[in-house]
C-alpha cells in the first residue's frame, strides 16, 4: 500500500488519522492479552462472564475480533488507493473503533447481558465494514475489487452463524470454518498481489535476476482449487474427498508460493517475513487434508493457518504498511525481526502441541507466551507510529 495522496484538512488526534492506526494498535494489544486470559480459562483457573464456553470464546476473539480489526485496518488504508476516494478519518473512525471495543465488551459479557444483544452489537461492527466497503468500491466504480467484498461478506455470514450455532448448538463449528476460510481467501487473494509486487520490486532494485512470476492462469488455478477445497471442508470437514482436496490445494499454493522468488530476498526481512507466512497456507492445507482423512488431529491444520499464516501474515503486513503510511523507512528493525521471530515460534509451538499431545501442556504455553510477546510487544513498539503524526519527507 502506498501512502495516500489525497487527505482532507485534519486536526485532529494522529491517531484516527487513517484507519490502520487505531485498528493495528488496539487489535494486536487484544490480540496479546486475550490469549494471555485464555490460557487460564483453558486450564479451568479463570471464568468469564460469557455464554460461548472456552474454546469458543478464544477462537471467536481471534477470528472476529482481533483478525476482523486488523483487516478492517488494512481495507479502511487500502480501499481509498484502490478507489481514489477519501479515507475514512477523525470521528467516523472513532465510531468504528467504539463499535469493535462494544463487541469484545458485549461478547465477553454476553451471559451477563443476554447472546442476542452480544450477538447484535458484536455483529454490528462487520456490517459496518461491509457497508463502508462496498460503499467505496461501488462510489469508485472499482468493480475488480468487488472479490474482497465477497469475502468480507462471507467473513459477516461466518460470526452469525458462530453466535446462533453457540446457542442453539453450544458449540461453533461451521462458524469457524466459515470464518476461517473467509480470512484464507482474503491472505491468497490479497497476498498474491502484494507478496510478487514487493518482492519484484525490492530484486529489481538490489538483487536483479529471477523475477516473481506474473499473475496468469496458474493464479486462478491454484485459487479455484483452493476455494473449492474450502468450500468441501466447510460442508464436510472429514473424508476422502475431502483430504484430497485439501492437500492438493496445499500443493498448488506451495508451488504458487514458489514462484514468487521468495528465497533471494533474505536481505529484507520485511519482505522475507510474508513469504514465511504465505508458507503457513500451503503447509495448513495439507495438514488440514490429513486430518480429513483422519491421520493428524484437526487441529494441527486449523493453527498453521490461524497462527501461522493469519497470525504472521497480520504481523508482517501491520508492521510494513504503519512504517510506509507514516513516512518511515521501509527497514524491519532489530526489535520488528525479534517480533516475527516470537510469532513464528508461536504458530510451530502451537502446531506441534497438536501433532505431539505428549508435549501439549508445555508447548501451549510456550505458543501462548511468545504470541503475547509478539503482539503486545508489536503494540508497545510501534505505540509511537500509531501515535504521532506522519514524518515530513
Amino acid at each position: 500500500m502506498a501512502p495516500i495522496p489525497r487527505l482532507r484538512t485534519y486536526r485532529g488526534p494522529a491517531l484516527l488519522s487513517y484507519g490502520f492506526r487505531p485498528f493495528f494498535l488496539f487489535g494486536s494489544l487484544y490480540a496479546g492479552l486475550a490469549v494471555l486470559a485464555w490460557l487460564p480459562m483453558f486450564y479451568g483457573e479463570l471464568a468469564l462472564s460469557t455464554a460461548f464456553a472456552p474454546r469458543d470464546w478464544h477462537i471467536h476473539e481471534m477470528l472476529y475480533g482481533y483478525l476482523s480489526a486488523v483487516i478492517t485496518g488494512f481495507l479502511l488504508t487500502a480501499v481509498p488507493n484502490w478507489t481514489g476516494r477519501m479515507p475514512l478519518q477523525g470521528r467516523p473512525l472513532l465510531v468504528l473503533v467504539l463499535v469493535w471495543a462494544a463487541g469484545r465488551i458485549a461478547v465477553t459479557l454476553s451471559a451477563w447481558i443476554g447472546w442476542e444483544l452480544a450477538a447484535l452489537i458484536d455483529n454490528a461492527f462487520l456490517l459496518l465494514v461491509a457497508a463502508a466497503v462496498a460503499r467505496e468500491i461501488m462510489k469508485g466504480r472499482n468493480w475488480r475489487n468487488l472479490k474482497v467484498l465477497i469475502a468480507v461478506a462471507t467473513l459477516v455470514a461466518g460470526n452469525v452463524v458462530f453466535h446462533l450455532e453457540a446457542h442453539v448448538l453450544g458449540a461453533a463449528d461451521y462458524g469457524v470454518r466459515i470464518g476461517i476460510a473467509a480470512v484464507l481467501a482474503l491472505i491468497m487473494l490479497i497476498g498474491g498481489r502484494i507478496l510478487p509486487s514487493f518482492t519484484r520490486n525490492w530484486l529489481a532494485r538490489e538483487n536483479p535476476g529471477r523475477m516473481p512470476a506474473p499473475f496468469g492462469p496458474f493464479d486462478v488455478a491454484s485459487l479455484i482449487a483452493a476455494g473449492a477445497a474450502l468450500v468441501a471442508w466447510i460442508v464436510v470437514p472429514s473424508g476422502v474427498l475431502t483430504g484430497a482436496a485439501l492437500m492438493a490445494a496445499g500443493l498448488l499454493q506451495a508451488v504458487r508460493l514458489a514462484r514468487w522468488a521468495g528465497d533471494r530476498t533474505w536481505r529484507d526481512r520485511l519482505v522475507l517475513i510474508l513469504h514465511v507466512a504465505y508458507a503457513f497456507v500451503p503447509l495448513g492445507f495439507v495438514l488440514t487434508g490429513l486430518a480429513a482423512l483422519r491421520l493428524l488431529p484437526s487441529g494441527a491444520g486449523i493453527h498453521a493457518w490461524t497462527g501461522g499464516a493469519m497470525g504472521v501474515m497480520t504481523l508482517a503486513v501491520m508492521s510494513r504498511a504503519s512504517l510506509g503510511h507514516t513516512g518511515r523507512a521501509l527497514v524491519a528493525s532489530a526489535s520488528t525481526q525479534v517480533l516475527y521471530a516470537l510469532a513464528v515460534a508461536a504458530a510451530l509451538a502451537r502446531v506441534c502441541a497438536a501433532v505431539h499431545p505428549a508435549w501439549n501442556d508445555a508447548l501451549l504455553h510456550v505458543a501462548g507466551g511468545a504470541w503475547a510477546a509478539a503482539f503486545v510487544g508489536f503494540a508497545i513498539a510501534y505505540w509511537a507510529v500509531f501515535t504521532r503524526p506522519r514524518l515530513s519527507a
